[in-house]
């Protein structure tokens, strides 16, 4: 037997489409971060990034379980003393809701160079539109 890796040349990319409406920001997260790094593909392998593109959509309509609405806070340093900014997660819901979703799934990649990359190709819209339409996303199921 021998085992063949895909170059990064070789990769085939599709586009995805993901509708975060009413789904929990931890398991989409988990699914998306699977997505990006290319795990769902045979031709896995944790040195090529093999990863396809992901839109999500309806960002500002994801839901959150229990009480961490009020309670969650994410955090933002500005790199000055005494610099660092704390939001509720109500708050980034109403000014960024793209956000929530963006450091949910930053903290699921591995903390590396190839992460950067493949964040990427990580498209977050509030809303149900987006200028992607040429691209031909496939809908994909959570």
């Amino acid at each position: 037997m021998k085992t063949t890796l895909v170059q990064a040349e070789q990769v085939d990319r599709k586009w995805l489409l993901i509708d975060a409406a009413g789904k929990p920001v931890g398991r989409l997260a988990a699914k998306i971060a699977h997505l990006l790094r290319g795990k769902n593909k045979v031709t896995f392998s944790p040195s090529i990034d093999g990863g396809d593109f992901v839109l999500v959509i309806n960002a500002a309509k994801v839901k959150l379980t229990g009480n961490k609405e009020t309670q969650k806070t994410y955090e933002h340093f500005t790199g000055f003393p005494s610099g660092l900014k704390t939001f509720v997660a109500s708050e980034v819901r109403r000014n960024n809701p793209a956000r929530m979703i963006e450091q949910a799934v930053t903290g699921m990649m591995p903390k590396n160079h190839q992460t950067r990359v493949q964040l990427k190709r990580l498209k977050v819209y509030a809303g149900a539109e987006h200028p992607h339409v040429a691209q031909q996303p496939q809908p994909l199921d959570i």
